[in-house]
């Protein structure tokens, strides 16, 4: 006995219009099926107009009957159960941010198949190595480069610095007239020089391509500071970096600080940014940050853009061609100031005037 489509929310033409608009082809063969059952077609004919049976049109029906259109749609089979409950894979995501310890897991980073044991012994479950990476990716890891940080640096400070970096400012300005606008400026030198820098390019898997790179000491050294609030920056380039170079980017900084407003310069404590001989213009304070931060200052970010995208695999034949290098290299990021304000802002560096 044909089963009858008891749904009589939609008629034939509007199945054939939602079959009209489906991006499902299935799905659309199958409203189009109901519709020349409820125009009076025969199942039989109705199945084969659509390139099915009449026993594959009959579970459709049942479905439509339940669920109107959306039990016409195809459903994705469930698989098989996860081998771990959320409250293990919780515990391997805490394993992995927390890195593995030397003494018990034998390795000082974590590979799949280094997790894959740590599974087998603390859970009892055997997985295959490429499930321990679509763990991981399900976890939402990726295999990142890592950054470099002093042994002595010191996470309570830095985060002390950032919490309380509007005091520290205004600690810094001192006896500046209140009512001064305040621009906070960030600064830091790199070395740029014929030994070059590296990056990861585009290649086919499984090559290793080769890019240039000089084995000369000949270099120049980038002073760069940036406002990242007005998306500017300051900068020289020298020969040495010594108190007599800081003068000269102090010098420069300040020509750039807006009229009548004052500048704070955040920067690192080397002894050239301590010393008694600089000569600190009227219009700017010092600002220094915590013992090995580098990650506080985003005029690291900044070396790292340069290094990346116009500093990298270059040969420099002489000193003024390493110079000419590197001021094209800032003047082509100060030309995009949305570029510099994406890579510096931060927002617990921000100071209400």
């Amino acid at each position: 006995m044909a089963l009858a489509i008891t749904r009589q929310d939609r008629s034939a033409a509007e199945l054939r219009k939602s079959a009209a608009r489906s991006r499902d082809a299935s799905a659309a063969r199958r409203m189009l099926a109901i519709a020349l059952v409820l125009e009076g077609s025969s199942r039989e004919e109705a199945a084969e107009s659509c390139g099915m049976d009449r026993q594959t049109l009959r579970d459709w029906v049942h479905r439509y009957n339940d669920e109107g259109l959306a039990g016409l749609v195809n459903r994705r089979a469930p698989g098989p159960a996860p081998r771990l409950s959320s409250e293990q894979e919780a515990m391997v995501a805490r394993w992995v941010e927390e890195g593995p310890d030397l003494e018990r897991d034998g390795v000082v980073r974590w590979r799949c198949r280094d997790l894959q044991e740590r599974i087998r012994g603390e859970f009892r479950v055997s997985l295959h190595e490429r499930t321990v990476g679509k763990l991981l990716a399900k976890l939402r890891f990726r295999r990142l480069s890592v950054r470099p940080q002093h042994p002595q640096s010191d996470p309570a400070a830095q985060a002390a610095f950032r919490g309380g970096f509007a005091d520290r400012v205004k600690e810094a300005v001192g006896a500046v007239a209140p009512g001064t606008p305040l621009e906070i400026w960030f600064m830091d030198e790199a070395r740029v020089g014929q030994q070059g820098t590296l990056t990861r390019i585009w290649a086919k898997r499984g090559t290793r391509p080769r890019a240039v790179r000089d084995h000369r000491y000949t270099w120049a050294w980038l002073f760069g500071a940036v406002c990242p609030e007005r998306a500017i920056g300051a900068a020289v380039v020298l020969p040495e970096v010594n108190v007599e170079a800081m003068n000269i980017h102090l010098a420069e900084i300040s020509r750039c600080v807006t009229h009548g407003a004052h500048a704070v310069l955040v920067l690192d404590g080397a002894g050239w940014h301590t010393s008694p001989r600089l000569r600190l213009p009227g219009n700017i304070s010092l600002l220094p940050l915590p013992r090995y931060a580098p990650e506080l200052n985003p005029v690291e970010n900044v070396w790292e853009f340069l290094r990346q995208n116009l500093l990298s695999h270059r040969v420099w034949d002489s000193y003024d061609a390493i110079v000419d290098a590197c001021c094209h290299a800032w003047s082509a990021l100060m030309s995009t100031p949305e570029q510099i304000a994406s890579i510096t802002r931060r927002s617990w560096a921000r100071v209400k005037v």
